[in-house]
């Protein structure tokens, strides 16, 4: 069963990456221009220049045979620990490198610390809309996906519905704030709150429920929205980070997992991400850029670009007649479908060359996703054919 649903996960790619291979035919069969492809997360904002120039030295004036050295399977130490004194600086917090697993990027982080909470057969809630992935994470985990929805249209958790899914089998809850695909921000309210029915829960079961917080868009945030620091707000939770989008490095795979010692158990939390590190082959980081993150560990790239494309897309559309979630984070732009098919809102959309993906597999109905990290020039080429979109619709 295991090598046949292995084989499934490979001959079929997820929709985003369907949708973006069928962008690269289709651009190298009418030019790149004529596609206003927004499929794919994938950072148009260079990375800093301070970030390239470090790297160049790091490289040059380095001993080779010490940058591209083995780490320790955690990683390296004073990377640990930088991340850690900054975390403190920022939040208030008392981290040490000790509670740090550096990890091949977020993915890595999710399917590791999952490996080391869930059971085969035990649950994991997961807020609609998410990234389609986590079911794979899941399940490969020997977890069950839950879904629960979040609400319409400010897309904050509904906590009815989650105290209604939690039970006796729920080993963790994933959340991902700022969100993909809605780009929204859960409020420290709603932060509260879940931390709040989680120790209830706890209590009630008389068991462990890990709150997982992916956080890759952390510092993707539009004017004085607050992300708030999970750890102050419940002490069972693993946070899964990324580089890739705020330093924009999606292909180069460094993150970290964080362990909060607020838990009364986080060693052996600990020991059980490392070991599933080890079991899964996730030792020791890709070594150059564990020895950049001391250099480069307040660095951010200019997300002002994606603010502007955000204010221009929202604006344009909603003008237009669309209805959308108003991204707070991130560079997605969630937009309902017109019609209750938003495979078929989808396909018609390819007719004028636009390339959006359909909420579906992100655990929810009736929605696109719109990736508006693309250059300013593209997103303004393409309102023309959005306009002619949303007239095939009457709106």
């Amino acid at each position: 069963m295991n090598t046949e649903r292995m084989r499934s996960l490979g001959e079929k790619r997820s929709v985003i990456r369907e949708l973006f291979e069928y962008g690269n035919n289709r651009k190298a069969e009418i030019g790149k221009e004529n596609v206003f492809d927004f499929s794919i997360g994938n950072p148009s904002v260079p990375s800093p220049k301070e970030f390239s120039d470090e790297l160049c030295r790091l490289i040059a004036e380095s001993d080779p045979l010490s940058i591209h050295s083995y780490t320790s399977a955690p990683g390296d130490l004073s990377a640990r620990t930088a991340i850690a004194e900054n975390l403190n600086k920022r939040f208030k917090t008392a981290f040490g490198p000790e509670h740090l697993y550096l990890t091949c990027g977020a993915a890595a982080s999710l399917t590791v610390s999952l490996s080391a909470v869930v059971n085969e057969g035990e649950e994991v809630i997961l807020f609609a809309p998410f990234f389609p992935e986590y079911t794979v994470f899941v399940e490969t985990a020997g977890g069950k996906p839950v879904i629960v929805p979040c609400k319409w249209p400010d897309f904050q958790m509904d906590f009815e519905k989650l105290e209604g899914a939690i039970n006796e089998k729920t080993a963790a809850v994933i959340i991902n704030s700022p969100n993909n695909p809605s780009g929204a921000v859960f409020s420290k309210e709603s932060i509260k709150k879940l931390g709040a029915v989680l120790s209830a829960a706890e209590e009630k079961f008389g068991r462990k429920i890990y709150l997982i917080s992916d956080e890759p868009y952390r510092e993707l945030v539009y004017g004085n929205i607050e992300v708030p620091f999970v750890t102050d707000y419940y002490n069972d939770t693993i946070i899964c980070y990324s580089w890739s989008k705020s330093l924009s490095l999606p292909g180069e795979r460094i993150g970290y997992i964080l362990v909060s010692p607020k838990n009364p158990e986080w060693k052996a939390l600990y020991a059980g991400i490392c070991g599933a590190g080890r079991a899964l082959g996730f030792v020791c980081a890709p070594s150059l850029f564990q020895h950049m993150i001391p250099k480069c560990i307040e660095m951010t790239s200019d997300i002002s670009v994606y603010e502007k494309n955000r204010d221009i897309l929202y604006g344009a559309l909603t003008e237009m007649g669309f209805k959308a979630v108003h991204p707070d984070g991130a560079f997605y732009l969630f937009v309902k479908s017109p019609e209750p098919n938003a495979n078929a809102f989808s396909e018609k959309a390819k007719k004028h060359e636009i390339l959006i993906v359909p909420s579906d597999d992100f655990g929810m109905e009736g929605f696109v996703r719109i990736s508006y990290c693309v250059s300013t020039e593209q997103i303004e080429r393409s309102l023309p054919a959005f306009k002619k979109l949303a007239e095939e619709y009457s709106l």
